[in-house]
């Protein structure tokens, strides 16, 4: 699988383009994936929707359970995918993502021995995972994704991040919460995400500083998009006794992780190892 011109070259992908967007992305952009569920049958129901003229939706690219992928957008093209959304000091992710939608029912509900759908597909215990959602408290139940979806969705993360500079792979319910539940839990997003964004960090030339941990000894500490004071803020400021990874130094300022990533001043962070 290779990207070109902005679309999958593969014989294993469809190109059914579609227009609905909103023209091209500003310069650095796309640098987000954002992972959705379908909460459909099937990858013909999928798409159709997102043809539906009445319909002001769209997404890149549709993973039919087998694995195949449909794309309807270009990559360099803003979908409509994310909707009223927000994360970091960023709203309407649909100007900074690639929107990916996965063919699962979502979220079911058991009525004797069997689990049904909202558009009312039954479906096996074997097809069904009880599990809480990370924006819940309760145990539910959800349809299951099968490994070629997982393998396909990581392999199109993988060469989409070859091809841009994509920094944050999401869900749809971490930047819509409350609002959306997809993927849900039956995917695997924070394994799949630390895979890709994490785990070739020595590849990448970072040094033995990811080893390290810290502790912030500031009242307020400012995380920045790089080692600078005249770089932007990227979330609300870490407050003290915040325990961080220490990825990197460069210049006076650590690159550090809690559930996020980026730059703070060296000087309000006790190194602790």
């Amino acid at each position: 699988m290779k990207i070109k011109e902005h679309k999958i070259d593969s014989d294993h992908v469809s190109i059914d383009e579609i227009d609905k967007t909103s023209g091209s992305f500003e310069e650095g952009l796309p640098d987000t994936i954002v992972i959705h569920y379908t909460a459909g049958p099937s990858v013909s129901s999928a798409v159709n929707t997102f043809k539906d003229p009445s319909v002001e939706a769209s997404a890149h690219v549709v993973i039919d359970h087998d694995g195949s992928i449909t794309q309807l957008i270009p990559f360099n093209k803003i979908g409509w995918h994310a909707g009223e959304s927000s994360w970091l000091d960023r709203t309407d992710l649909n100007n900074y993502s690639i929107g990916i939608e996965i063919v699962n029912a979502g979220r079911l509900e058991k009525t004797g021995s069997v689990w049904r759908s909202w558009f009312g597909k039954t479906y096996s215990e074997d097809d069904v995972l009880r599990a809480v959602h990370r924006n819940e408290e309760e145990e539910s139940w959800w349809h299951v994704y099968t490994e070629k979806q997982i393998t396909a969705t990581h392999d199109l993360c993988r060469n989409i991040m070859n091809a841009y500079n994509i920094k944050h792979i999401l869900g749809h319910e971490e930047i819509a919460p409350g609002r959306k539940s997809d993927p849900g839990p039956a995917f695997p997003l924070d394994k799949l995400r630390n895979r890709l964004l994490h785990s070739n960090r020595k590849d990448q030339g970072e040094d033995d500083a990811d080893k390290k941990t810290g502790v912030v000894t500031a009242s307020a500490l400012n995380i920045r998009s790089g080692p600078s004071s005249s770089t932007s803020t990227i979330a609300k400021p870490l407050s003290k006794n915040t325990k961080v990874s220490i990825l990197k130094e460069q210049n006076g300022w650590y690159n550090v992780e809690v559930k996020l990533r980026g730059w703070v001043f060296k000087e309000y962070i006790h190194n602790t190892e």
